[in-house]
Parts: C-alpha cells; structure tokens; sequence
C-alpha cells in the first residue's frame, strides 16, 4: 500500500518534466523558435538531455511504461538534435589568400583592456568588436592605428556601439539595420572583394523574443542578398544552432566555422562558467568560398563572452 503513493509521486514528476521538454523537442522538430520561454530554452537544448534522464528514472522506478517509452524518444530526439546543422561542402576552387579572424563582446567595453594583448598576441587580420563604446573604440584605434589603418564602427555608447578593425582596405556599407549597432564593409583581401557584417541582434528576452527574430531575419536577408561574393558574418548571434532563426542564417548558405574545425558545442557564454555550463551564441560564418582551421575559444576577463579565433582560406570560385 505503501508503494502506489509513491509510484503515482514519481510518475507526476516524469510526466511535468517530460511535458516541459516535450514543448521544447517539439518547437525544434517542427523548426520553430515557439514563445517564451521556448526560445530561452532552446540555447540550452543539449542540457535537457539531463531532466530527460530523470524522467525516465521516474518512469522506471514508477513502472509507468507510456513515460518510459516517451522518455526514450526524447532522449533519441535531443541526441540527434546534437549534431552539426547545414551542409559543408569542399571550396570550388585553390585557395588564393589566407587570413585569421577574431570576434569579441567585450560587455559594455569592460573588456577592453584583455583584448588588446589577445589581439597583439593573435594578430589576426580582421577584428570584429561588440559592445565597443567610445572609451573601447578609442583604446583599439590609439593603440593599433599602424595595425589597422582601416576601420568601420558605430559610435554609440553601452552595448550599442561596435568596431571592425581590418589591415585590408575596407570600404563602408550601410550595415544591418539593428537596435545595437552591427557595421558593415567589403574587404579588399588581395585583389579580391570579401563581403563583411557584424552581427549583434538584440538577445531573446521574455518580451523581446520578436524584435530577437526580425533582427537575425535581417542577417539572414545579408546573408541572400549576394550569393556570388566571399563573405564573412561574424559577432555575438545571441543564438545557438538550436534556434530556428539562426539555422535560417546558415541555410543561406553559409557555415559556422566552429564547426568546419570541429567545435561546434564549445560554449562561448557564460564566459565564468563556460569550462563546465554554457552555450555557444558567438559565430564566425562563411560563405562556401571558404575553409576554416583552428578555431579557438579565447577567455577575455571583464567580459562575460569568450572570444573566438579562427583560422581561414579563401579560396578561388570555379
């Protein structure tokens, strides 16, 4: 007699967690971003597998066999769900320049003062800064001026100001249109024209998440908009390859290049707890013109986003 109060506990708590992670799995499968808090759990999808795992102990020790079998398709779901999205394919032609490439929020420009001597110690050719206000802006053109002649940026304080350094001549596009400010330029690497964007869409609060979309809708009408030029869109997405948005970017496409080197589950936010909780919301993203090596997750204190470094080709169109 005992047993069945128990029984009837465990399968109650089988069945709540499996409802919440059913919405979530759900919303994935049928390739949407749903509403809060969908969104906010969608960053952290791979984690479900964890109440996931404890439902189908509940279920187990509840001999309640419908939350059993339903806990062992979730946990099916949410494993496929955890490999790479998109398609690689090989560059269409020899590669003609290479180039590494950076990509930093520095929260409100706290950061600033780390990412100068990771800059001075990587020396990559392009610098992509979010959240760079004027104090962040002015240290990184003072103190790499020789570096990097050409720059772009919108000035505006807080989290709305951003940066592009580059040592190639870059000139100024309109840029993405954006609550927080994205910058954008085409590059001469080379002889060649290289298309690049910021990128730093508002992140998906609860009463945001709409604002959220139309902004990565906006990247990824970048990204379309010119399918025969090399480009580069890189920044904090403030979405992981779980949001539907953001795999509507990538289905342009282009490609994470995280994942061409075989990183595409290292978290990059929070940055205090990265090591051991996070997800991975900053991206470099490249069209099909390029390869990508050594991708490289830099801590950067004062700010709450790892950096990311990454090593790319260029390769000639066919």
């Amino acid at each position: 007699m005992n047993r069945r109060p128990g029984r009837r506990l465990g399968a109650w708590c089988a069945g709540l967690l499996l409802a919440v992670v059913g919405v979530v799995v759900g919303c994935r499968v049928a390739d949407t971003d749903g509403v809060t808090p969908v969104p906010q759990l969608l960053a952290f999808l791979p984690w479900l597998l964890v109440p996931t795992g404890f439902a189908l102990l509940c279920s187990l020790l509840a001999r309640w066999w419908p939350g059993l079998v339903v806990s062992v398709v979730v946990l099916g779901l949410l494993a496929w769900y955890l490999e790479p999205y998109g398609k690689t394919a090989e560059p269409p032609g020899l590669p003609i320049a290479s180039l590494r490439v950076l990509t930093s929020n520095v929260e409100f420009g706290h950061g600033t003062p780390a990412l100068v001597p990771r800059i001075r110690d990587r020396r990559p050719d392009i610098v992509f800064v979010e959240e760079c206000e004027y104090t962040c802006q002015a240290t990184l053109e003072n103190d790499f001026r020789t570096a990097y002649p050409y720059r772009d940026a919108v000035r505006a304080a807080g989290s709305h100001g951003s940066l592009i350094l580059s040592r190639f001549p870059l000139k100024p596009t309109a840029g993405v249109p954006g609550t927080m400010g994205m910058p954008g330029a085409v590059a001469d690497v080379r002889g060649h024209p290289v298309r690049l964007q910021l990128a730093h869409p508002m992140p998906p609060l609860p009463r945001q998440v709409g604002l959220w979309r139309r902004e990565l809708g906006r990247l990824r009408a970048f990204a379309a908009a010119d399918p025969h030029t090399p480009t580069i869109l890189a920044g904090d997405f403030n979405a992981t390859q779980d949001h539907a948005a953001f795999r509507h970017i990538l289905d342009t496409g282009l490609t994470d290049a995280a994942r061409l080197d075989g990183h595409d589950r290292v978290p990059s936010w929070p940055a205090r707890t990265a090591a051991v909780a996070g997800v991975q919301i900053d991206h470099v993203l490249l069209s099909a013109d390029f390869t990508a090596t050594d991708a490289r997750f830099l801590r950067v204190a004062g700010s709450d986003h790892r950096a990311l470094v990454v090593d790319i080709a260029l390769h000639q169109r066919g």
